[in-house]
């Protein structure tokens, strides 16, 4: 697990393209993901110690300020966080459900590590850009009253207000909608899969 990461979040495919490549050059970062998300974003992630992945979001600031959306550096980022983003979900365990969502990726994935730090509370998913306009969601459970802090910590440390779409806390959450949830998050998959 990396110990820190940063994501660059860019309005344009090209200068996205700039700042990846100014990033990996300047600093000996042990992860780079890059690549375009709905709508017609390019994101840019490295990770590695602190210091490197450092050097690189400065060297990614520089090369693509004018195509800046977002952007997030996580020195101490939290192991659920970095595992979510790989593609393991976690499970629903506990009374709550919370879900915050934002307009850009790098907002959703500083969200997620602060209400995860900073509550007793599990990360469940971390939902980024594709087939969501551009638009990203984490999702914790526990206990009705850790799932409202860490829903709290997560908005609170916004940028910027008008980066969050909605936040809630679902006390008692149905079994039908958690089977919903827990399987494929598209609609029209959800639809095929019930063909069966």
């Amino acid at each position: 697990m990396p110990a820190a990461i940063a994501l660059l979040e860019f309005d344009s495919i090209a200068i996205g393209v700039r700042a990846g490549d100014a990033m990996v050059k300047r600093a000996p970062v042990e992860v780079t993901y890059a690549g375009t998300v709905h709508s017609g974003k390019y994101l840019v992630l490295v990770g590695g110690d602190v210091a490197s992945v450092e050097e690189a979001y400065a060297a990614g600031l520089d090369a693509g300020a004018e195509a800046l959306l977002d952007r997030v550096f996580l020195p101490g980022v939290h192991p659920e966080v970095v595992a979510t983003l790989r593609g393991t979900r976690g499970r629903m365990a506990g009374e709550a459900l919370g879900v915050v969502e934002t307009h850009t990726v790098a907002a959703t994935i500083g969200a997620a590590d602060r209400g995860v730090k900073g509550a007793n509370v599990g990360l469940v998913e971390i939902r980024l850009a594709d087939r969501l306009g551009g638009k990203a969601y984490c999702v914790f459970s526990g206990a009705v009253a850790d799932v409202e802090a860490a829903v709290e910590l997560a908005v609170e440390g916004l940028d910027r207000p008008e980066q969050l779409v909605a936040k809630v806390v679902i006390p008692q959450f149905a079994e039908e909608m958690l089977e919903n949830l827990e399987a494929a998050p598209e609609f029209r998959d959800r639809i095929f899969a019930g063909r069966e």
